[in-house]
């Protein structure tokens, strides 16, 4: 847990507001009706902003709200299409989608760096294009550029950063040397930045987003260049947080990582939402089949005939010696594939049975095809 002020957090790559707005972050949760120029918007509920049906967590309220967001580039490429999107105070939201999806853009605007063409985004109950000083303090952002200061050490990154926002001497030096073991960097506390390799230097931009535990962090690919322990004890860290009732939104590519930490997850791409659902829901909603790849004595296309009558599918292809089955359900799949291969008296020699993961999820509502 960290021993510091609950004070708030401008990133290194955004540009920095006058001190004198700098305060402590009020912990008061939202108003349900937002005041913005030209009339009131309502908070969408869980309903109406995912559709899932997912129950939220108890007391949970809207800490991030869009509706209708749209961003147009000169050109006219769109980037963000209409996305009405909520996440709730206190859990870890994942969005997910191939290069070009949007994600990108909508953190973006969510974080005032990017003004949306039309539409509205309202942060921890502040309106991001109508106030931005505003919604800068209770933000937090670690982007993948690297945001570090060179003309400080590493210890000096995280003193002066704390110092900048409010914090006295004593709570600043104390979090900076909290921070530093528990991302692994108290040996390297004197080291100049431009020494650190890649790993060192973003598990040190971390730190220094979480130093004031701002209201939202926002992460984009934050366990890039990080080895297996770090990784392991930077979402220990964010775990912490979120019991404290942070929100932490992150976009990220490493598909394991999203199904295990995140409480949701939406998969964006086109700059549109295709799905929102907890892992668990997005794999039972989207996913839930199983792929079965049989070897066998004897010609393999009698086989694959065989196991098209018999399973009811046409989705059986005979790929590199070998015949492939596809199956809506991975319940029993092995038991219907044996079966149907000894009433057709085949004497299997190899069978394998995999189920879809969330990677499956993501490449059947994005495809497969390349992005640059």
């Amino acid at each position: 847990m960290f021993l510091v002020p609950r004070l708030q957090q401008t990133p290194g790559w955004l540009s920095r507001p006058d001190i004198s707005i700098l305060r402590p972050r009020m912990h008061s949760l939202p108003p349900a009706n937002i005041s913005r120029p030209g009339g009131t918007v309502t908070l969408a509920s869980e309903g109406e902003s995912a559709g899932n049906g997912a129950t939220p967590h108890p007391g949970a309220a809207d800490v991030i709200s869009t509706t209708a967001l749209k961003k147009v580039y000169p050109g006219g490429m769109v980037a963000v299409d209409e996305l009405s999107l909520s996440v709730r105070r206190g859990e870890i939201f994942g969005l997910l989608g191939p290069n070009g999806a949007g994600k990108s853009t909508t953190v973006g605007m969510l974080t005032t760096r990017v003004i949306p063409t039309s539409g509205s985004a309202v942060v921890n109950g502040i309106d991001v294009v109508a106030e931005p000083a505003r919604a800068k303090q209770v933000i937090g952002v670690v982007s993948q550029a690297n945001t570090l200061d060179q003309g400080l050490n590493v210890w000096e990154n995280l003193y002066f950063h704390g110092r900048y926002f409010g914090m006295s001497a004593q709570a600043s030096r104390a979090a900076t040397n909290d921070l530093l073991e528990r991302f692994r960097l108290a040996d390297k506390k004197t080291a100049e930045v431009e020494a650190l390799s890649g790993g060192m230097a973003r598990r040190l931009m971390v730190a220094r987003a979480l130093l004031h535990q701002p209201a939202v962090i926002f992460l984009d690919e934050p366990t890039v260049g990080l080895d297996p322990q770090s990784r392991i004890a930077l979402w220990e860290v964010l775990g912490e947080l979120q019991d404290e009732g942070q929100t932490v939104l992150v976009t990220t590519h490493r598909m394991e990582e999203a199904d295990e930490h995140c409480d949701r997850l939406a998969i964006m791409d086109h700059g549109r939402i295709k799905a929102v659902d907890t892992p668990a829901g997005l794999k039972a909603r989207l996913g839930g089949g199983a792929s079965v790849t049989v070897r066998a004595d004897g010609e393999i296309e009698k086989l694959a005939s065989q196991l098209r009558r018999a399973v009811f599918t046409t989705e059986v292809q005979v790929v590199d010696g070998h015949v492939r089955i596809s199956l809506p359900q991975a319940e029993g799949a092995m038991q219907l594939v044996l079966a149907a291969a000894q009433a057709g008296r085949f004497r299997l020699t190899d069978l394998a049975v995999s189920c879809d993961n969330l990677e499956t999820v993501f490449v059947k509502l994005t495809g497969k095809d390349l992005r640059e």
